[in-house]
């Protein structure tokens, strides 16, 4: 079984659009109503795929009660805690190409009480659990090294911890040793504080994260694929589509599937790749189950001067 905390969940609308001119009164094609946050996109993609995952998040307001309405008809085993404010609602905008927009609301500020019932609530089932992933942003309330005590204590259950996160509430969850850490290539480059413009600027940024404390670094690169640092060296993957329909979610497919996979190695890299190539080609976060026809190719031969697509 693989736990799912996710601090400042949100109920997200996606909304499809054919071109995003500033400043002008734009038209929708069509819209969808999401339960999203890292964590819960992560829930999500493992019950698609038929994997046993129980999704802990705070919940308040009638945002609160309409995702847990979402959640229990997508069949995800919950742990939740009340608040008294109301998690948030995002928009993404999406363009043809796939191009996203997003507009995050900041969610709600949890008291030192709804703090410590989330953490509590977040080792409720730790025991016997093969992953804890703690995923996204931290709402007000809650310390900057929550995601770090998450994983000081999980630990102590004999339970491996993925942190997905960034900014302060990554560089605080380093010094105590998560199992795996998923920035993407902009929350990398924040940590380190510098850019990111080749294959080997990513790999000097995660190889700077294994140093502060991180086990392993699973860098997600969008249409560069994903580049794994850990024991066993550096790996390159990717897993091209024809055609991204979205590229919501896709970074939480990613993970998910490296997690199902157990959490290490190429042939979890591959599975991730698998995972976030079938994500890509779908709309929202409902996910379904990857098409097991992606091709992936996984390489531990990289050109560190090869420059990213989308440098950070």
């Amino acid at each position: 079984m693989i736990i799912t905390v996710t601090p400042n969940p949100s109920v997200d609308r996606t909304v499809f659009v054919d071109a995003l001119p500033r400043g002008a009164v734009i038209r929708s094609r069509r819209s969808r109503s999401e339960p999203s946050g890292k964590g819960v996109n992560v829930a999500l993609a493992l019950r698609a795929h038929g994997h046993d995952v129980v999704a802990v998040l705070p919940v308040g307001g009638a945002v609160g009660s309409q995702i847990m309405t979402m959640l229990d008809t997508a069949d995800i085993p919950l742990i939740t805690v009340p608040i008294d404010g109301d998690i948030r609602s995002n928009v993404s905008l999406v363009e043809p190409d796939g191009t996203v927009t997003k507009i995050n609301e900041a969610g709600p500020a949890l008291s030192p009480a709804e703090a410590r019932a989330l953490a509590v609530a977040a080792l409720e089932k730790a025991d016997g659990a093969s992953w804890l992933a703690g995923c996204g942003s931290l709402p007000a309330g809650l310390p900057e090294d929550f995601y770090a005590q998450l994983t000081a204590d999980a630990h102590r259950r004999g339970v491996k911890v993925a942190v997905d996160s960034s900014g302060a509430a990554l560089r605080a969850a380093l010094p105590a040793g998560p199992d795996l850490v998923k920035p993407n290539a902009h929350e990398l480059a924040e940590v380190v504080e510098r850019p990111l413009k080749t294959f080997g600027d990513v790999v000097d940024a995660a190889t700077v994260l294994r140093e502060r404390g991180a086990r392993s670094v699973l860098a997600s690169l969008g249409a560069d694929g994903a580049i794994l640092v850990d024991d066993d060296g550096v790996h390159h993957g990717i897993a091209p589509v024809t055609r991204v329909v979205s590229a919501v979610g896709a970074g939480d497919a990613l993970l998910a599937g490296f997690l199902a996979a157990g959490g290490s190695g190429v042939d979890a890299l591959r599975t991730a790749l698998t995972w976030g190539a079938a994500a890509v080609q779908h709309e929202g976060t409902l996910f379904s189950a990857a098409d097991p026809g992606v091709t992936v190719t996984v390489d531990d031969v990289i050109d560190r001067a090869r420059p990213l697509a989308e440098p950070a």
